[in-house]
């Protein structure tokens, strides 16, 4: 038996080796391919009018991220604060930033974790000011559907975003080539 395992040991650890610069990049490559695009398009929508239309967002910006507050207000943005103007900028920047840091797999980490609490906020977003509750949009683990819009696709997004955490950029990297100098 012991002969078993150890030949199996053998036999697999070079895979060990590859999986810790393989899958890493496959993990960013997922990321770009399925949701690269996706929050761009998403940071597009927030968009002021101009150059510096990130500084100045538009009303679905407010709308999109404060929903219950938009509609109280009665979709008046100048009655916000400056909390909601902040958290719209710095959101819509982060929609741009954070996935293209990932890409290129520059401060890919940092950038994950970035990454997860924004998708935990917008998942909390969804339910709670869009009503994602009544709506059905929460979906169930362990059904028989794997179209749950929070509960299912978004834990593949955050697993892919875990991996890119716990064993960073993986080859092909300007982490890598940063760090590698750097050490």
């Amino acid at each position: 038996m012991n002969e078993s395992v150890s030949m199996t040991h053998r036999l697999t650890a070079p895979l060990n080796k590859v999986g810790d610069e393989l899958i890493p990049l496959l993990a960013r490559l997922v990321f770009a391919a399925v949701l690269l695009v996706y929050f761009w398009n998403s940071g597009m929508t927030k968009l002021g009018d101009g150059i510096l239309g990130v500084f100045y967002p538009g009303v679905g910006a407010y709308a999109q991220i404060f929903p219950k507050v938009m509609e109280t207000v009665g979709y008046d943005v100048s009655q916000l604060s400056l909390f909601h103007w902040a958290v719209v900028v710095s959101g819509t920047i982060a929609e741009f930033i954070l996935p293209l840091l990932i890409v290129i797999g520059l401060l890919t980490r940092l950038s994950a974790v970035g990454m997860i609490g924004f998708i935990i906020v917008q998942s909390l977003t969804d339910l709670y000011g869009h009503n994602g509750f009544e709506n059905g949009v929460l979906g169930a683990w362990f059904d028989r559907l794997s179209d749950g819009l929070i509960l299912d696709q978004r834990a593949f997004w955050v697993l892919c975003l875990l991996i890119l955490l716990f064993k960073g950029a993986g080859a092909l990297s300007l982490d890598r080539l940063i760090f590698k100098r750097a050490a």
